[in-house]
């Protein structure tokens, strides 16, 4: 209780533009949608159809015309469970690297040939105890706090892709 009388209210979780740094495991992760195009040469958000271009760059590029090639990075959302709750996180590339030891488009090509990769690879990696950062999202319209960094608290952690290789050898 506060001086007032009041019941106190309860700290919030991530401080005000202050990433915190907390203990969790991975309780359930996407499998659905692991990945988002972008272009390769300015980085911009592409549309999902294997088609589509960058309209910036090829609208930029008007007197020197040229195809922008794209490529996948990492967006997962997964389930932690601190000491005190459950959250809903969003991982990024450079953190989903970590867990899944390989780029997006590496782990793309390998799910086209064997298509249970993404369920098996999420499934591998519930129950792992790690060490992340959130921070709260620069954009106001996100919903899920940001994986800024990860650290796998177990010695003998192996990345999901080499669990899958050893699962589905070639």
């Amino acid at each position: 209780m506060s001086s007032s009388g009041e019941p106190s209210r309860k700290r919030p979780f991530i401080e005000i533009d202050k990433p915190s740094t907390v203990l969790c495991t991975v309780v359930a992760m996407d499998n659905k949608n692991l990945f988002y195009r972008v272009c390769s040469v300015c980085e911009r958000t592409l549309p999902d159809n294997p088609g589509s271009s960058c309209s910036y760059c090829n609208f930029t590029n008007s007197f020197n015309p040229s195809n922008s090639s794209s490529r996948r990075l990492f967006r997962v959302l997964v389930s932690i469970a601190t000491d005190t709750e459950i959250l809903v996180v969003i991982m990024f590339d450079r953190a989903a690297r970590v867990l899944f030891g390989c780029s997006a488009d590496e782990f793309f090509h390998f799910a086209k040939i064997h298509p249970y990769a993404s369920t098996t690879a999420s499934k591998a990696l519930e129950g792992e105890i790690l060490t992340v950062t959130l921070s709260k999202p620069k954009n106001g319209n996100a919903q899920h706090l940001r994986v800024v960094s990860v650290i796998p608290m177990r010695s003998d952690f192996q990345p999901a892709i080499h669990t899958l290789r050893e699962l589905y050898p070639p």
